[in-house]
């Protein structure tokens, strides 16, 4: 694609990244078979291509984004599955990140939509602030079908119908390993997950500990700034950002890490990416060791000695989040663990395709985040699975308020392949809990 950036403009580093991803596009369209916006809506601006065309003249004539190109932009998933088709290796995230950078600069939104997008930036990335936000939106889920807002009556429709007790296995300390120590690991124990479900972290400290693995909970890590990030609110969210590079270097710098483990998949693609968000920054230096040892809890486990189980009769019919298969590009690593571990895997027709899920893209474009949900809930129930397995909680909540089939992270079912307890999920709503040993 040919551009026509002047040179004082191209010494804007955000300016001159997309200059160079909007070059290597070369207009060929395969991006539009795997978009699930252009899939449901079949309009060209509504597609990664589409998207491109409207970034570039938006940037390239230095002119406020008009109400046109926010909405179609705003409509984007970031779900990256057109990094994963493209030939020619357009890195659309980044493409996409720095115009809604640019839109959160240059353009006003309507009161209610500025009024959503502060609340929830507000509230998702501290987890007391969610745990008090969704006690409140358990209270008003029966009053949803009266509220006049299509987003409001998603974020009521969203809240669990129980909150999870506090674990205290995300305060800051030190677990250790079960076997002669092979990694040190610094777990991630994120931010909405600390809220919506603690058992996901304990299953993993068990899991990691068991495979002779040391599991630090850094003291000041937190919220990766992925919500605010893909909000464009990039002064937020590298705030955010920074605290964990500081509180991981600390540990780097101490008695090492091996690794930096998340759980979370939409955290993880963010993480991988700190060493290009601080590129320009003071940080630049420490972003880039924390994002070069970033890994995708799969990604660890696939180098430690998971035990091979015998048959647990079970069928798993195996959702590939997509920060997962496409931001990070790891697809094969959950579903040959869980094989490992004895259960049988099935997948979904269209795997590729986004859940609808979409970090706050469910609460903020409820419409078409609803017709991908129940799309993703008929081609897996078809499969007719005994449980549903998945590696990012956002995709969790999304497809379990869709379907009665018990919905579990990967590592919940091989915490309970190698000796852990039964997940919680499986226990018509019971919850387990044990005692994980502490390091002091």
């Amino acid at each position: 694609m040919q551009t026509t950036f002047s040179p004082e403009q191209l010494k804007d580093p955000g300016i001159k990244r997309s200059n160079e991803i909007l070059r290597s596009c070369v207009h060929c369209g395969f991006c539009t078979a795997t978009c699930p916006t252009y899939q449901v809506l079949g309009d060209e601006l509504d597609s990664p291509r589409g998207r491109i065309y409207l970034i570039k003249d938006m940037l390239e004539n230095d002119r406020d984004p008009d109400p046109k190109t926010v909405k179609h932009i705003d409509r984007c998933l970031s779900c990256l599955a057109c990094m994963t088709t493209c030939p020619s290796g357009v890195h659309y995230m980044h493409l996409v990140d720095h115009a809604r950078e640019y839109i959160e600069e240059r353009y006003k939104r309507p009161l209610s939509d500025r009024a959503l997008r502060w609340v929830l930036a507000l509230i998702l990335p501290y987890p007391m602030r969610f745990r008090l936000a969704l006690a409140g939106a358990k209270l008003g889920r029966p009053f949803a079908r009266f509220m006049p807002d299509a987003r409001l009556r998603a974020m009521l429709e969203m809240a669990p119908k129980t909150i999870p007790p506090v674990s205290r296995n995300d305060d800051p300390q030190t677990f250790a390993p079960q076997e002669p120590r092979k990694k040190r690991i610094a777990l991630m124990t994120g931010c909405a997950q600390r809220a919506l479900n603690t058992d996901i972290n304990d299953a993993t400290i068990r899991l990691l500990t068991r495979l002779g693995c040391e599991v630090v909970v850094a003291e000041g890590a937190g919220c990766c700034g992925a919500l605010t990030h893909h909000m464009g609110k990039t002064k937020e969210s590298h705030a955010t950002a920074a605290k964990n590079i500081t509180a991981w270097v600390r540990e780097m710098d101490g008695d090492g890490l091996d690794a930096i483990v998340i759980n979370t998949s939409g955290c993880g693609t963010t993480v991988k990416d700190y060493g290009h968000m601080f590129r320009n920054e003071p940080l630049a230096a420490d972003a880039k060791r924390v994002s070069d040892i970033a890994m995708d809890v799969s990604e660890v486990l696939m180098q430690l000695d998971l035990p091979e189980g015998g048959d647990q009769d079970m069928v798993v019919a195996y959702h590939a989040a997509c920060s997962l298969q496409h931001g990070q590009q790891i697809k094969t690593f959950p579903k040959d663990l869980l094989k490992r571990a004895g259960f049988t895997i099935v997948e979904p027709s269209d795997p590729h395709l986004c859940c609808g899920s979409a970090g706050t893209y469910n609460l903020m474009q409820p419409e078409i985040s609803k017709q991908l949900k129940d799309r993703k809930v008929r081609t897996l129930e078809a499969k007719n699975p005994d449980v549903i397995a998945a590696g990012n909680i956002g995709c969790m909540m999304q497809i379990g308020t869709g379907t009665q089939i018990p919905i579990l992270h990967t590592v919940e079912l091989l915490d309970w392949a190698t000796g852990g307890p039964k997940p919680p999920a499986l226990i018509n709503g019971a919850r387990e809990r044990s005692e994980i040993p502490i390091l002091r």
